[in-house]
């Protein structure tokens, strides 16, 4: 795969997340200097930056909100942009018709949550025949709690993330190593 039939997807880095009550800013820092890195990376190497927006009857991700664009930290003049109802930015969105009509076969996936609309992306865009390289460091997630009580930090869910998609859905990748890949 080349740079030119290549394509950066950014889910869901938006200001409805910083509404939420699990919003930290001391995890959410590394996530925005990763996430600016591989924006301003592939954008220097001209290949395109689509930027995807989640939009539902939650408050804060109704358009109506306010909350339903860019997160305020991050930098982006995204080649197009699409709106998404559901977990995966390929179902109801466009963002599959424009990938064909633009010759794209390989994915660099980021975005918010991990385990959430990121890692669903990437297996529903496998499952289409996409080769993907995840970038689990330019995603964010936020500790979550299991029913039993126990609390799974960022950490492990991330692991456990890279664990279900590492060769069967996707590459697993650092920023360096998904510039590296895309080198013209």
């Amino acid at each position: 795969m080349s740079a030119q039939d290549t394509a950066l997807i950014v889910i869901d880095v938006q200001e409805s997340f910083r509404q939420r009550p699990v919003w930290q800013d001391d995890i959410a820092r590394p996530f925005i200097r990763n996430v600016q890195a591989l924006i301003d990376g592939v954008a220097k190497r001209n290949i395109p930056v689509v930027q995807i927006l989640h939009t539902d009857n939650d408050d804060v991700f109704q358009l109506e909100s306010g909350f339903v664009r860019t997160l305020e930290d991050v930098q982006i003049e995204p080649t197009v942009l699409f709106y998404k109802k559901r977990h995966s930015a390929l179902i109801e969105s466009g963002l599959n018709v424009w990938l064909v009509e633009h010759g794209i076969r390989k994915l660099i996936i980021c975005g918010i949550r991990t385990e959430q609309c990121c890692e669903t992306t990437t297996r529903h865009a496998s499952d289409l025949g996409y080769q993907v390289d995840y970038v689990t460091e330019a995603t964010l997630t936020f500790p979550m709690q299991h029913a039993s009580g126990q609390v799974f930090s960022v950490e492990d869910i991330k692991m456990r993330t890279e664990l279900v998609l590492a060769g069967r859905f996707a590459r697993i990748v650092t920023v360096e190593q998904a510039l590296q890949n895309t080198a013209v």
